[in-house]
C-alpha cells in the first residue's frame, strides 16, 4: 500500500498528464451526458456511460506512471 500512495505522489512524465486530463474531459462528458435532464436515446446514454467509465480508469492508470529512474 506505501509504494502506490508513494508512485502516486511522485511526478507524472508529460506523455501521461496529457492522458490523464483527456481521460477527465472525458469522464466529464460522459458524466455530463449520463445525468442530463432530457430524455436522450438510450444509445448515447449507454455510449456516454461507457466513455465516463473508460474516462475514468485512463486517468487512474496514467496517474500512476512515472519515470523509470524514479522507482529506485
Amino acid at each position: 500500500m506505501r509504494k502506490v500512495v508513494r508512485r502516486v505522489q511522485e511526478p507524472t512524465p508529460k506523455f501521461f498528464r496529457k492522458i490523464r486530463n483527456f481521460g477527465l474531459i472525458l469522464t466529464g462528458i460522459g458524466g455530463a451526458i449520463v445525468t442530463a435532464p432530457v430524455v436522450l436515446p438510450a444509445v448515447v446514454t449507454t455510449a456516454a456511460g461507457y466513455a465516463a467509465l473508460a474516462g475514468a480508469i485512463a486517468s487512474i492508470v496514467s496517474q500512476t506512471a512515472v519515470a523509470n529512474d524514479r522507482l529506485r
